[in-house]
């Protein structure tokens, strides 16, 4: 199949396929005497392999190492996991981090008193204080839960 047909069936386009072969996420296709690109159902499933791990927000680098850990007949099972499990405490804590940036952007829209002018504007005015809860990130991130 094309490049076309393998971004349709998988769902992606045409230059996250190159990207992917670029990177060495996807094994370079076989060539047509034209120069066409001829790709398989091997590079449709490992390219569906690396769009799932990418919802999944892991990266490249993570990727890469379950593509290799994939394609191996002994495969560490256990350097599957351990990469999971450190994807999940990652977004556990990205989940911590969104949770206290809400809190301290509830409290600045709660300096709004609905007046608008400039000089008044209480969201304004939060932000130039010194207890704005963005004027110091380290030390409103240890205010937070």
């Amino acid at each position: 199949m094309r490049i076309g047909e393998l971004a349709a069936r998988a769902g992606v386009n045409q230059e996250t396929v190159r990207f992917y072969e670029a990177k060495g996420l996807l094994p370079a296709p076989a060539r047509q005497t034209n120069g066409y690109r001829v790709y398989t159902e091997a590079h449709l499933e490992r390219l569906l392999f690396v769009r799932h791990c990418r919802e999944l927000d892991l990266s490249l680098e993570d990727v890469a190492r379950l593509c290799a850990l994939d394609a191996g007949d002994d495969a560490d099972l256990d350097n599957v996991h351990a990469l999971i499990e450190g994807q999940l405490a990652r977004i556990e804590s990205k989940i911590r981090s969104l949770e206290c940036l809400r809190e301290r952007l509830t409290k600045l829209q709660s300096c709004c008193c609905g007046h608008h002018r400039h000089a008044h504007c209480g969201i304004l005015q939060g932000l130039k204080s010194e207890d704005s809860p963005t004027a110091d990130t380290n030390a409103s991130l240890s205010r937070c839960h």
